[in-house]
């Protein structure tokens, strides 16, 4: 029986070239992939674009009410030869369509592999990784580090270089001066985050 993976780590742990990666080794074997990527990230369109350079194009552009399961039936469908779901920036996925990822896990019988931070830049989990948490059958962890030097926890938001703690849960990373960093706990207070 195939599982749901869910990887998940702070900004720059390298969760899109992983995910970049694993599509390769499959394809390179002549084993089919899907790649999903919730549509309220903007970065890149209809490309995964990871920090060190690398890009991927999306098969399914999925949005709150895209239903994965269907998207990925009409896929498999067209090239008959599935063997791998890979979804970028899971923490946009509703509830729903975590749960979702799980039915094509275990009613499809093919392995769905989830990349996505656990928390925002407040520390708040996101409700698609909550859901994750919750139901995936195995978690793992990518470690980064902090500025310091000690391994990052924390997500933090900088505005025009400045680390700010409001604002709305989700804003692109490279829109409107909009970059993101990664600190360990202490760090993190610091900075002004707050617990």
């Amino acid at each position: 029986m195939s599982k749901l993976h869910f990887k998940y780590g702070a900004m720059n742990s390298g969760k899109s070239d992983t995910l970049i990666k694993t599509a390769y080794n499959y394809e390179e074997r002549g084993l089919g992939v899907v790649v999903i990527k919730p549509a309220i990230d903007t970065k890149g369109d209809k490309l995964i674009v990871a920090r060190g350079g690398h890009q991927r194009s999306v098969d399914i552009l999925a949005h709150p009410d895209t239903d994965l399961r269907q998207a990925v039936s009409r896929l498999l469908a067209e090239k008959k030869q599935l063997h791998c779901i890979l979804i970028d920036e899971a923490q946009f996925l509703t509830p729903e369509q975590a749960s979702q990822l799980f039915s094509i896990a275990k009613l499809d019988n093919l392995s769905v592999i989830a990349f996505g931070l656990r928390a925002d830049f407040k520390s708040h989990v996101f409700p698609g990784s909550r859901r994750l948490f919750e139901i995936a059958d195995n978690i793992e962890k990518l470690p980064t580090m902090c500025q310091c030097g000690s391994q990052a926890e924390f997500n933090t938001r900088k505005i025009n270089g400045n680390y700010v703690f409001d604002g709305d849960q989700v804003a692109i990373d490279g829109e409107a001066e909009v970059t993101y960093d990664s600190l360990c706990g202490p760090c993190y207070i610091r900075e002004g985050g707050t617990i």
